[in-house]
């Protein structure tokens, strides 16, 4: 496959004289004035508008697992999808996420990716900043044009996640930037809809301007804007986030149909379904026609560099005893895996989670699954990753009393193609998806039944349950004879409320360990009751009578409150009185 990935270059943009003092100094003559190095000054830095796009860029993948910028402890162990996992709950910070009643604002990692998110902010304003200066001088009018265009891109991504995250967050922009007016930017000065329709014009002006294709992989086009838009306008149309003014009786019909106006865009591109669902989560495949816009990575052999640049947000969520360096974090949930559950073909809405149950290699029952269940969860006696050589076992799990057997599957390599990084920490050459096409096109389905065009949206989803069944024989032909899938009928599309279910379910299949599933929750507004229903059942599952996830019984979820997460306690107090918290924190 042939690899076209944007060039990553990592700037400092400041430098400062290094200070050294040694004995009693008696005054500032003493100071040692060393030239410094391994930095680029800040004004010739900012001479160079096509470097600092570059730079802008680089922070994509200038995550960590402390600061993972694709949001998996915030959109997964948040939600019913996933567990912690690691060696206890005291591993990390992320627990609190998880069982929401003993989230405060005082969590490290909460800080952390507030800070970093900012700086990626601050490299874009400062980008752009330059391609005023000295853009057309150097890079000619039309592709200073295009640049500012990706520019603001990148920086609508970053505050696209900020406010999902924490909502009240200050903007600053490259006007602020200039004058150096950070520190009097309140985080209440707009409301969250102003905040988003500050990140929609961003998001507009890339989408009016960028190609529809770039001749450098991994640069921000036109479909990319189309579908940042597109989610947008879904997010706001059902509310703004919090239960009370959220869901089918907050329905913005307008913003529906901008949904589908930018998705038909997607729709209409170049960009579709690759063919098998296993695909999609294979580094040979990282960069197919499923993939609309994604953090782009890259290993020793891809770059020729001592490193690579690799995936660190997902650095924790290597198997335990597969790897050399797996230690057991973001983890399926025995609801996500019931879930998965099929009757004659389709969902068992109503009684999936009844009764807890999984597939055994080779032992068939008459519980039947969705195919997609051997592509998403690792489970004891399957191929991990569909080699049998690196067969799972429970000894597989790290801490199986409380996190249990599971493992996740799509944000790992095979165990085959070996390790990007080993000892004491290890990461995977792995992009993170930030829209791949199917993303999309259950967005599209999403407002078709909002509008009540019941069976476009009918279509889409088969189209999707269709590319499913075909997902078999490739990788996973040891399940053959444990899935069933079907398309669905005429008669499950004829309400609204019918067409949601399923629309829903899908959503939750398709884009499962995807780390998105709290915010789906939250945005039809039935975050409280799927989860506090999640920890009542969750709490005493066990598997081959091992119970575990008993921690969930101090788990709660209160409307009003935890909707949105906490402005970091680090951040309310750098500049007293600048900042306001969010409702009941």
């Amino acid at each position: 496959m042939k690899k076209n990935i944007i060039k990553i270059a990592v700037f400092m943009l400041t430098a400062l004289p290094l200070v050294g003092v040694g004995g009693l100094l008696t005054s500032c003559d003493d100071f040692i004035d060393v030239e410094p190095k391994g930095v680029i000054d800040e004004k010739l830095a900012g001479s160079q508008p096509e470097e600092m796009v570059t730079a802008a860029y680089a922070m994509l993948g200038n995550c960590w697992y402390t600061y993972p910028f694709n949001l998996w402890p915030y959109g997964d162990v948040s939600s019913d999808d996933a567990l912690k996992g690691g060696s206890g709950t005291t591993d990390t910070g992320y627990h609190p996420m998880e069982v929401w009643s003993t989230l405060t604002s005082t969590p490290g990692e909460l800080d952390e990716l507030w800070y970093r998110l900012f700086c990626n902010i601050s490299r874009c304003n400062r980008a752009l900043v330059s391609l005023r200066d000295f853009g057309e001088h150097k890079l000619g009018a039309d592709l200073t044009k295009q640049r500012e265009a990706e520019v603001l891109f990148l920086r609508a991504h970053s505050y696209y996640k900020l406010i999902q995250m924490f909502r009240k967050v200050p903007w600053v922009d490259e006007e602020v930037y200039e004058n150096n007016a950070q520190e009097q930017t309140r985080n209440d000065e707009f409301t969250y809809e102003e905040l988003m329709q500050k990140v929609i014009a961003d998001f507009q002006t890339a989408f009016d301007v960028l190609p529809e294709t770039q001749a450098e992989g991994g640069r921000a086009n036109k479909i990319a804007a189309a579908s940042y838009l597109a989610k947008c306008y879904l997010v706001l149309a059902w509310g703004d986030g919090y239960e009370a003014t959220t869901g089918v009786n907050h329905i913005n019909q307008e913003y529906m149909n901008k949904v589908v106006e930018y998705t038909n865009v997607v729709k209409n591109s170049n960009y579709g379904y690759l063919e098998d669902f296993g695909d999609i989560f294979l580094p040979e495949y990282k960069n197919s026609k499923e993939s609309i816009f994604a953090v782009q990575t890259s290993d020793k052999a891809d770059d020729n560099t001592n490193f690579g640049r690799a995936n660190w947000s997902n650095m924790l969520n290597g198997c335990w005893g597969i790897w050399s360096c797996g230690w057991d974090f973001h983890k399926p949930t025995q609801n996500l895996v019931n879930a998965f559950k099929t009757k004659d073909g389709l969902p068992m809405f109503d009684d999936y989670n009844k009764v807890t149950a999984y597939p055994q290699m080779g032992a068939p029952t008459s519980q039947k699954w969705d195919p997609r269940l051997f592509h998403t969860v690792g489970m004891p006696s399957f191929p991990y990753k569909y080699e049998a050589e690196y067969t799972m076992t429970k000894d597989n799990s790290r801490t199986p009393n409380t996190y249990g057997y599971y493992a996740s599957l799509k944000e790992v390599p095979q165990r085959s193609k070996g390790e990007t990084y080993d000892s004491p920490w290890q990461a995977f050459a792995m992009n993170d998806y930030v829209f791949r096409y199917t993303d999309v096109m259950l967005m599209r389905a999403e407002a078709l039944v909002e509008l009540n065009r019941l069976g476009e949206a009918r279509t889409i989803i088969n189209e999707i349950r269709q590319r499913a069944k075909n997902s078999i024989g490739k990788h996973i032909s040891y399940a053959a004879d444990q899935c069933d899938i079907a398309l669905y009928p005429e008669s499950y599309f004829q309400t609204k409320d019918q067409a949601r279910q399923c629309l829903r379910w899908e959503r939750r299949l398709e884009m499962a360990m995807e780390n998105g599933r709290y915010f789906d929750l939250r945005r039809w507004g039935i975050a409280s009751q799927t989860l506090n229903k999640f920890f009542e059942t969750e709490q005493n599952v066990e598997y081959d009578g091992q119970t575990y996830a008993q921690y969930y019984k101090d788990a709660h979820f209160s409307a009003g409150k935890n909707e949105y997460y906490p402005v970091p306690y680090n951040q309310l107090y750098y500049v007293p009185g600048l900042y306001s918290q969010n409702p009941g924190y």
